[in-house]
């Protein structure tokens, strides 16, 4: 891949995710739903991953298969947090951030906004870095990032299905839900939206040695991670979860793994 195949991805990836981002903004005003945001983000980066792999190189075997995988991940993401978005009034997470900037909040929100669609510029040139990596991908490297991607997929829907019929069950109210793959993981659905990302890496890079921008793709799963355990994902979330739950979170925070998966712990002193 020639250097300047490169910095055209990555300029169409920057400038595609700021216009995105800016129309989550508008939508934001206009319904003062913060929860559409990420709604908006989920489809419009799955849009660009889309987009980046069938304009560039449509019958290649890897461009096949990010498009596939870009559009079921953002349709099953974005329709699950469409369907969530639509029942409630905003989203705790911004909400919360949105009543400290008082009067500056529409401007602030705007550049929050775009610092997202910023930190979120790896992961769309991950995709554009699977489809359009030079060679055709080995069929063994292909069925590795296949498998990765449905074990993540399946296991995100089957996560948030879990929680969803949890918190529909009237007998669950002011609970904790620690059924299912929660048993395993306070985060489960983070975990494996975070496996998901690791299936681009795999076809980006070229194992022979001859081509090495494939390699910048791995920025994807590590900027995923620091976004989901330490910045937007699981800190607040816990916050909001203490503050509601109280000591049945705390007791759940005690037996139970932050994100990779693994067993219960037996006592609150492990």
């Amino acid at each position: 891949m020639a250097v300047s195949a490169f910095v055209l991805g990555l300029v169409g990836v920057s400038a595609a995710l700021s216009l995105i981002m800016t129309i989550a903004w508008l939508v934001w005003r206009g319904s003062r739903n913060s929860g559409w945001v990420d709604t908006i983000w989920t489809f419009g980066l799955g849009l660009v991953g889309f987009a980046g792999a069938v304009i560039v190189m449509p019958m290649r075997l890897q461009s096949v298969l990010v498009a596939a995988m870009a559009a079921i991940w953002s349709l099953r993401l974005g329709l699950h947090i469409a369907r969530r978005t639509r029942g409630i009034t905003d989203d705790p997470r911004y909400a919360k951030l949105i009543r400290g900037w008082g009067a500056d909040a529409s401007l602030n929100m705007f550049w929050l906004l775009q610092k997202q669609a910023l930190v979120s510029i790896p992961l769309g040139l991950s995709m554009w870095l699977a489809a359009n990596a030079p060679g055709s991908v080995p069929p063994a490297q292909a069925l590795i990032a296949v498998l990765t991607f449905v074990v993540a997929i399946t296991g995100e829907a089957t996560a948030d299905e879990q929680l969803r019929r949890f918190r529909h069950d009237t007998a669950n109210k002011r609970k904790v839900c620690d059924v299912g793959l929660w048993r395993w993981s306070r985060h489960p659905n983070y975990f494996f939206e975070w496996l998901g990302w690791l299936a681009y890496p795999v076809l980006a890079i070229d194992l022979t040695g001859n081509a090495l921008w494939g390699y910048f793709a791995l920025i994807a799963p590590l900027c995923m991670y620091w976004l989901l355990v330490y910045v937007s994902g699981i800190p607040p979330l816990e916050e909001h979860m203490l503050a509601n739950r109280g000591d049945a979170f705390r007791n759940y925070q005690m037996t139970t793994n932050v994100f990779f998966p693994g067993p219960p712990k037996t006592s609150t002193g492990g």
